[in-house]
């Protein structure tokens, strides 16, 4: 037997840059993702999905196509296991999952069948064979703020759709400086480089799913709902993630398919979804319509905050792109109010993307908020600094920290802001106008209940255990950091394992949630542990292990206004003879807790950084109205950043532990993209002297405003 030595705190693991535990496995071929497991028997599922926008499937031609070399089934409406009607999810009700049990076609690029067949090359081509009828209706994909149909929920994933104090239009009257106008952002898609993947197989009575999911746990929960098993009898599976940015948070087609077909043939079944489909059966950002109208004081303090948005959502469920919440604790005035709407329209249900609401809230607020500080004459950070509220402005609640003006202090002086010219479209270099903009970042910091187990290894090594999912963000290295941290050892000595629903109750991987959730939970176990060794305990050859759950610790937290920060800087260069835009460099500086691993941490910012410099020039996806599909749902056709476009970025932060948090760890996931398109919008307003309201600002919009009459703004 080994007996345990007494271990300290604190070994530097954490605030340490630490190369992902598991890159060697990654880069050698040796991860595996759920797309590549192999299983012996293993047959194949491809997707058919409809080719109208509206309507009903009046039948489906499959005896030709199951008479087709390797073919063994083809599932459709007529003859799919039924799911639970009336689905409940882990999110709430959840129609999107109920595939193939009604004839009803919401949109195009709905699910209409499934053919199974020996390998996946066989699958495909009997897919592409097989004929659909439909009897079609009349569709509408037509989105506008002006929409007929527009309402407004009772709810959004982050609250009411609606906050008001005070008399908004009394304030407007009275102030001295009053804005008003109108921004859009487009429709806009996940893409991570990992498909949507899913091996579902019965091992002795117990489904077993191997699947690319942000959350095991609730992918199983969702699962055994759906087709009425016992929770217990459902096994999830996702080891390695290759990214998921929400779109992997449900139980969608690629699973729940998956699990029809193995229940049907008796054999494994793996579905993988084409990169076209990602674009119908995944979700993506709704487009939003927003009005922003502010009013200000001679000095530039608010009186009046007004923040509109508008989104869309389908006419099979609801989802609220909830884009004005974002200045919700930001900026505070005394009349203030907040709406989201949503216009239903025929096509596919938006859902979860980095930095929902944020994402597109943060273009209008923060281009309205440069635009007021040049009506006041006042820098922009300037202005936001006379702004900076002292409670809640709409809780009430205290802030546990706000180091928001830290960040653009720090910001300013990095950027050289201090030696920027005020005046828009004066700066040239060559050919070329060059200007710079900033814009604040912020985002919610929460923790969710999960369970976790420790173990003190016979060998002197050390096992965690809990159902956290690294997305490619390195959640995995970060917590082996934090229990080395909290054991005393080094992290050579730490083995982690996740994504598995067997491990228990575990928040998923979204919300900028995931490591502050699994960690705290992680160090109630180590503490308890660390104590147990401390009092010279034997350890067995089974191990000592300790198990945790974090549910009252989260309980008992006091409210409080809890986010991250960020101040974001952009250059850029405009050619007006091209309507080329070239962002030129990119600062971002955040408050957002203890920075666990600097080298991962680095990496996620610079990711939404980046991503936030696509929102800005270049993503768009274009709905055509006639037939309702995308006219670019595709990787040719949607264009994002490449490496070309991605100049010097550079993400650093400065401290801002949360006190009370167990590590101090606030949540870095989303906080990188918001505010980033806003920057960059605003610095081609100061090259310019032109505004852009509406993303992406594409040349031809560039060239537009250059030939528009001079006090144009809108390009």
């Amino acid at each position: 037997m080994t007996t345990a030595t007494g271990t300290t705190r604190a070994t530097g693991a954490v605030g340490a840059a630490h190369t992902r535990l598991e890159g060697l496995a990654k880069v050698t071929g040796q991860a595996r993702y759920a797309g590549e497991v192999p299983f012996a028997e293993l047959a194949h599922g491809w997707i058919v999905v409809s080719t109208v926008a509206r309507g009903r499937v009046r039948s489906v031609d499959d005896a030709s196509v199951l008479k087709m070399p390797g073919v063994l089934s083809v599932l459709h409406h007529g003859n799919a296991p039924r799911l639970q009607e009336g689905f409940v999810g882990a999110f709430g009700p959840d129609p999107v999952a109920e595939i193939l049990q009604r004839d009803r076609v919401p949109h195009i690029g709905w699910p209409v069948a499934l053919v199974v067949a020996e390998t996946s090359e066989q699958a495909r081509e009997a897919a592409e064979a097989l004929v659909v009828h439909y009897d079609t209706e009349a569709h509408d994909v037509s989105f506008s703020a002006e929409h007929p149909a527009r309402y407004t929920p009772e709810a959004s994933p982050v609250g009411p759709t609606v906050t008001e104090k005070g008399d908004l239009e009394t304030q407007l009257a009275a102030s001295d400086v009053v804005l008003d106008e109108r921004y859009t952002t487009p429709e806009q898609h996940h893409n991570a480089m990992e498909p949507h993947a899913a091996m579902a197989r019965w091992d002795n009575g117990r489904l077993e799913v191997v699947d690319s999911t942000q959350g095991t746990l609730a992918t199983a929960t969702d699962l055994a709902t759906l087709f009425q098993l016992d929770p217990a009898s459902v096994h999830v599976r996702s080891e390695h993630i290759g990214g998921g940015f929400g779109s992997k948070a449900l139980a969608r087609a690629h699973n729940v398919l998956a699990v029809m077909a193995t229940t049907v043939i008796g054999r494994p079944v793996r579905v993988v979804l084409t990169r076209r489909q990602m674009f119908s059966l995944i979700g993506y950002r709704s487009p939003t319509a927003q009005r922003v109208r502010l009013g200000a004081g001679a000095d530039g303090r608010l009186r009046a905050f007004d923040h509109d948005g508008v989104s869309l959502t389908s006419s099979l469920t609801e989802f609220v792109e909830a884009s004005s919440a974002f200045g919700r604790a930001l900026y505070d005035a005394e009349a203030h109010r907040t709406s989201n709407d949503v216009v239903p329209l025929d096509v596919p249900t938006p859902t979860f993307m980095r930095a929902p609401g944020e994402a597109p809230g943060s273009f209008a607020l923060e281009s309205a908020f440069d635009e007021l500080a040049e009506k006041c004459g006042l820098d922009p950070i300037e202005l936001r600094a006379r702004n900076e509220p002292a409670v809640g402005p709409v809780t009430g609640l205290p802030f546990a920290s706000h180091e928001l003006l830290t960040c653009f202090r720090e910001g300013a002086r990095r950027f050289g802001w201090d030696s920027r010219d005020p005046r828009p479209g004066v700066r040239r270099d060559g050919r070329w106008l060059v200007g710079t903009g900033t814009a604040a970042a912020t985002f919610p910091a929460g923790a969710a209940p999960s369970t976790s187990a420790v173990t003190a290894e016979a060998d002197g090594t050390f096992t965690v255990r809990i159902n956290a999912a690294d997305v490619g963000t390195g959640a995995r290295t970060a917590l082996g950091q934090v229990a080395a941290d909290g054991l005393g050892v080094p992290l050579e000595r730490i083995r982690v394992r996740i994504g598995d629903s067997d491990l228990g109750q575990a928040w998923l991987s979204g919300g900028s949630m995931g490591t502050r959730s699994w960690a705290w939970a992680v160090m109630i176990a180590v503490d308890e542990l660390r104590e147990r060794l401390a009092l010279g305990a034997d350890i067995p050859p089974e191990g000592i292990t300790v198990r945790s759950d974090s549910a009252e610790a989260i309980g008992a937290l006091a409210e409080k206004e809890r986010h991250s920060y960020g101040a974001q800087f952009a250059e850029v260069a405009v050619d007006t003879s091209t309507g080329e835009v070239r962002v030129r460099r990119m600062l971002g500086i955040f408050a957002a807790g203890t920075i666990v691993n600097p080298l991962t941490a680095r990496s996620q910012f610079v990711g939404g950084m980046t991503w936030g410099l696509s929102m800005a020039l270049h993503e768009e996806a274009i709905r055509d109205h006639a037939s309702g599909a995308l006219a670019n749902g595709d990787l040719a056709g949607y264009h994002f950043a490449a490496n070309a476009d991605v100049p010097v970025i550079e993400a650093d932060w400065v401290d801002d532990p949360d006190p009370d948090d167990p590590v101090g760890i606030k949540g870095i996931g989303e906080i990188g993209i918001v505010g980033a398109a806003a920057a960059i919008a605003n610095a081609v307003w100061h090259a310019t002297g032109v505004r852009h309201r509406d993303l992406p600002i594409r040349p031809d919009r560039v060239l537009g405003a250059a030939t528009a009459p001079t006090g144009g703004s809108r390009a």
